[in-house]
């Protein structure tokens, strides 16, 4: 075979020429091609190169400046292992500087897991931990109900941290003896701080709780948890690769704050006990009573039940824990009517005298029938006796009268619709719509306590901002906050004292709702309800007036979304003494036994037990006469019928003329007008205005004319006292002064003492018949009589 004919015509072989070879040289390197391939190659070695470098320096500074607290941190953990240290929880003191809550010292068991087992195979390890969370189990977790000490959490724990693991926290002493006893590897014993109430249930809903990671947890304990927890301290150990100890240092904790509260222990310890034996009478499923400084909103006690023990809180439902005086919001019924009637006697819509027509006890409003208690049947009377007698259809006419505006803007200035502001969590606004949603039923529901919704607290502010004068007061329990201990110079006790004026200036979110004079008219009308209103059988202080409003309220079905027919609310706020209120209290029972739902039956007995033991622990002066045991039995019980016969036979019109010798033709023998006479059949029959004014003495007559807007024909001429009422003191007739004549006040519902203090002054004299406080008079108030006059009282207990 020929191999030329595989071989190329001419082979590229490379000259030998040197001349030839440097020109190729020069050429191949001046060759504009090859330069243009060679410059981006550099440009993107040295882009590389700064973006590398410029990642670099990136990266640098975010570990070394910006990540600096991070990595040290870190290290920190890697080379030191430690815990924190509890600081000792502030103390709670009730205004005397009682112990509420305390913080004590007591065991607590932790495992280092790392000590537990350290054994390379993890089985192993896995095995070690478990042995050790059954046998510590078996010791600790001696309440079936506590499953942070089950084996099972326990064996969590110690595999989830390597350095620190919780086996339980304040223990008995007996437990750790028996942990001791185990002697197991890795298990240690620490100190800390346990809390502690001394007195058990008592203010447990206000006091509320902590948690075994020593956090507050419903009250005062986690209203003020930053304040009450302080600063924890470390105990931190040097360690090397293997976990050797090199050395250890620590930071103490800083305690936290003490609270002083308004509430005295005392009075809260009576709130409770009086709740408690109602709770078993009654047999409702809750109760709750609160106590307030009327002139200050402080709250002095605050009982709920069913309640629970904070140092056992872990068997305690959500029903228990809540705190239901903010909490929880009932429609108040009744006890809802002195806002409606406080707005119209601010407003001038109304005296205590105006008459208002009770429509027989019916009234139809919106397409619905508005109806009184069953058996008041009340026609045209004064407004101090609709309220006494709490006549629905009577407060929605008032509440017509000022209109929806008016009432709303009173209704919101008493409190109800937003929340009190009071140191406690989870507090709740209450239900009020916005007046733009008001239907047309609202004004027939609203100025009786329907449609809208309250809490006991903001019950029994509103009721507060009555006896004080008029002034708004939002409710408080914190007193003042100190690093001071009792024993300490600087830290005394607040004992309460019954003031009777305001602060001054007036503290955030105070304000004046109605006027000084508004305040006393509707005191007396509120006094009214408990002398011969619907509370009069079941109020009875001894040495004391008092003044309240009782409440009845239905409960709404959750099945049908109706009112329920034995389901009630049953209520009553009041306030002790009338005419310097030194205590208000509010008592709210829910679903009492049917028996007993009315107001007056299941919560006023609980006014008239703990505003007596308060007022006389206080130390307030008496108003009243006093009454012996037998007296104060006889006035619970309510006369005898044999001796209501008697008193209502005796005519006190007839005494007081046979006492003035007045002549059969003097004006002055017209009918009294009486407590009695007021709740007469004829009134009630919802008369005609000419019958009606008719019955009433003249001088009464026009003014109910002219209250109710009623043009009188003409004005009666005033009475005038027979002139035969001459001095003859032999034969005990009564010296009078006919050519001076002066106005009859009203002595009704007042004790003696003051009656004859009041008629003194007036220069009148005054005739009694019974005892205990004054029912009925003649002649009736506002009547002109000459100077000297004897005025019949009629008192009865």
């Amino acid at each position: 075979m020929n191999l030329a004919s595989f071989l190329p015509a001419k082979l590229p072989f490379p000259s030998t020429d040197p001349s030839n070879r440097a020109a190729g040289r020069t050429a191949s390197a001046n060759s504009p091609a090859r330069s243009a391939i060679r410059r981006p190659r550099i440009l993107y070695v040295l882009g590389i190169f700064l973006f590398w470098t410029l990642a670099i320096c990136l990266r640098l500074v975010w570990v070394q400046l910006v990540m600096h607290h991070h990595y040290l941190d870190k290290a920190s953990r890697q080379q030191t292992h430690g815990f924190e240290i509890a600081p000792r929880r502030g103390i709670l003191y009730d205004r005397n500087l009682r112990e509420l809550a305390v913080s004590t010292l007591a065991d607590s068991v932790f495992a280092v897991p790392y000590e537990v087992s350290s054994s390379n195979d993890p089985v192993e390890n896995e095995r070690a931990k478990t042995a050790t969370a059954i046998a510590l189990a078996k010791v600790v977790h001696t309440d079936p109900d506590d499953s942070f000490t089950s084996a099972e959490r326990i064996a969590a724990r110690l595999t989830a941290s390597r350095d620190y693991a919780w086996i339980g926290r304040g223990l008995d002493p007996s437990v750790v003896e028996q942990v001791k006893a185990l002697n197991l590897k890795g298990v240690h014993i620490q100190k800390e701080f346990k809390r502690f109430y001394p007195n058990n249930q008592i203010a447990s809903n206000v006091l509320g709780y902590v948690g075994t990671d020593a956090t507050g947890l419903g009250g005062i304990e986690e209203q003020f948890e930053e304040e009450l927890h302080g600063v924890p301290g470390h105990m931190l150990n040097d360690v090397d690769a293997k976990h050797h100890v090199l050395g250890s240092h620590e930071s103490e904790p800083i305690p936290g704050e003490n609270l002083v509260l308004t509430i005295d222990s005392q009075i809260q310890f009576m709130a409770e006990q009086a709740l408690d034996r109602n709770m078993a009478r009654t047999h409702a499923e809750n109760g709750t009573v609160v106590v307030q400084d009327p002139h200050t909103g402080q709250i002095l006690a605050l009982a709920v039940r069913p309640t629970y023990n904070p140092n056992d809180f872990r068997h305690a439902n959500k029903d228990l824990l809540r705190d239901r005086a903010i909490g929880d919001v009932y429609e108040p019924g009744s006890t809802f009517k002195p806002v409606t009637y406080a707005a119209a006697l601010e407003e001038k819509a109304i005296t205590p005298d105006t008459i208002v027509d009770c429509g027989g006890g019916s009234m139809s409003i919106a397409g619905h029938t508005v109806h009184d208690a069953p058996g008041d049947h009340f026609g045209r009377i004064p407004a101090w006796e609709a309220l006494a007698h709490s006549s629905n259809v009577c407060a929605i006419r008032v509440g017509q009268r000022v209109g929806p505006d008016v009432l709303y803007k009173y209704i919101r200035a008493f409190g109800f619709g937003d929340r009190s502001g009071i140191e406690l969590p989870a507090e709740t606004r209450g239900l009020l719509e916005p007046l733009k949603h008001w239907g047309p039923a609202s004004m027939g529901a609203i100025p009786m306590g329907q449609e809208v919704a309250v809490t006991p607290i903001q019950i029994v502010t509103m009721i507060s901002s009555i006896a004080n004068g008029g002034t708004y007061l939002p409710p408080r329990l914190l007193l003042s906050s100190t690093d001071e201990v009792k024993g300490s110079l600087k830290l005394q006790p607040a004992a309460f004292r019954p003031g009777y004026n305001i602060p001054n200036p007036l503290p955030d979110g105070a304000h004046r709702v109605i006027s000084e004079m508004t305040a006393a008219q509707l005191r007396k009308m509120m006094e009214d309800v408990v002398l011969m209103g619907t509370a009069r059988e079941a109020v009875h202080l001894n040495g004391y007036s008092a003044a309240g409003k009782t409440g009845t309220a239905q409960k709404i079905d959750p099945r049908t979304r109706t009112y329920s027919k034995t389901k009630f609310v049953a209520s009553f706020v009041g306030f002790a003494p009338v005419n310097n209120p030194a205590i208000t209290l509010a008592i709210v029972m829910d679903s009492p036994d049917h028996s007993l739902h009315f107001g007056a039956q299941a919560s006023a007995p609980v006014f008239q037990e703990l505003a007596q033991q308060i007022l006389e622990y206080l130390g307030v002066p008496h108003d009243t006469e006093m009454r012996s045991a037998a007296q104060m039995a006889k006035a619970l019980a309510g006369p005898a019928p044999e001796e209501q016969a008697s008193d209502s036979s005796e005519s006190v019109d007839q005494l007081f003329s046979e006492v003035n010798d007045l002549p059969a033709d003097d004006p002055l023998r017209a009918p009294a007008l009486t407590a009695e006479s007021r709740n007469d059949k004829s009134l009630q029959a919802a008369p005609t205005p000419s019958s009606q004014m008719a019955m009433l003495p003249p001088t009464v007559r026009t003014r109910a004319s002219e209250t109710a807007g009623e043009a009188s024909p003409e004005s009666p001429p005033p009475m005038l006292a027979s002139p035969a009422a001459t001095a003859a003191t032999g034969n005990g007739a009564v010296v009078v002064d006919s050519s001076k004549r002066v106005a009859v006040p009203s002595f009704l519902g007042q004790p003696l003492r003051q009656v004859i203090e009041q008629a003194s002054a007036t220069g009148l004299t005054v005739h009694v018949v019974g005892d205990g406080m004054a029912r009925e008079q003649a002649p009736a108030a506002g009547t002109m009589v000459p100077s000297g006059t004897a005025i019949v009282v009629r008192f009865l207990r």
